[in-house]
């Protein structure tokens, strides 16, 4: 699996797992099983409620720690204690330290986000987190935490599909070295079914899900689609060795239609408690 360079020199694989929704109980097997497909990159969040199982399957591999990246995120309803909702999530999963965690969502309307990242900063000072970034963060977002922030975000994890590309944002974040990652990659499946794709993977040989997820990676974007099921994490793993042409991508890029699917980081207010 190819990797990314974050701003600050730590490499991330550029295709990972994400665990939202994932039930508790069935997170450890689901992990296991991600490692076994060949994942090394595990996105999860205090909010899923599921820390504790990819912490659990970490621990019943043999895959040494240092190959295995770690995200998770800091709860909105915690911004005002992040020091110790991190030391939650690290006991949680079991880690002496986090490869990268996230502010999960900006919550404008706490304004505790700024003061949660300068908490985050002093943690990244003591080495506790390899990394920290953002999650949601719109233009506004940025503009005003780097108004006093010590550090540039390594990642803002965004909602982005071939339907929802947030070109402009994604644009702004690269430009200002911050890593681009999209939640939701699939458009949830609703990405998946039109002529286009459907096209492409035929040329291919390959599923929707491969053309979409080789889409991703080639524009640059880390990318953590969801799946439970063994077959399919292999299945989207395997998009990493797809290579689509220039005028494919630009097929696929021309699919923008503004169809958010997630809530809207401008006004998004609950807590994840």
């Amino acid at each position: 699996m190819s990797e990314l360079t974050l701003n600050n020199g730590v490499t991330i694989p550029q295709l990972g797992l994400g665990v939202f929704q994932v039930p508790p109980d069935d997170t450890q097997r689901i992990v296991e099983d991600a490692f076994e497909a060949g994942y090394r990159h595990i996105d999860t969040a205090a909010g899923y409620r599921n820390e504790a199982g990819v912490g659990a399957a970490i621990a019943a591999t043999g895959i040494p720690r240092e190959d295995i990246f770690v995200t998770t995120k800091l709860r909105n309803g915690e911004q005002g204690r992040a020091q110790e909702a991190f030391q939650n999530s690290r006991k949680a999963l079991g880690l002496d330290f986090v490869d990268l965690y996230l502010v999960h969502w900006p919550v404008p309307s706490q304004g505790l986000y700024v003061q949660a990242w300068k908490e985050m900063e002093r943690l990244y000072e003591n080495k506790q987190i390899r990394a920290i970034g953002v999650s949601n963060f719109l233009a506004e977002h940025l503009d005003n935490l780097l108004e006093s922030a010590e550090i540039v975000p390594a990642v803002n994890q965004i909602e982005l599909h071939p339907s929802y590309q947030q070109a402009a944002l994604a644009a702004k974040c690269r430009d200002l070295g911050i890593g681009v990652e999209a939640y939701s990659p699939l458009g949830q499946g609703g990405d998946l079914n039109g002529n286009t794709v459907t096209s492409i993977a035929d040329a291919h040989n390959a599923t929707t899900a491969q053309v979409v997820l080789a889409w991703h990676l080639a524009t640059g974007n880390i990318v953590i689609p969801k799946s439970v099921d063994p077959g399919r994490m292999r299945e989207n793993f395997a998009a990493s060795s797809l290579k689509l042409t220039e005028d494919e991508l630009s097929a696929i890029t021309a699919l923008e239609s503004g169809a958010r699917i997630g809530s809207d980081p401008a006004v998004a207010s609950f807590t994840q408690l």
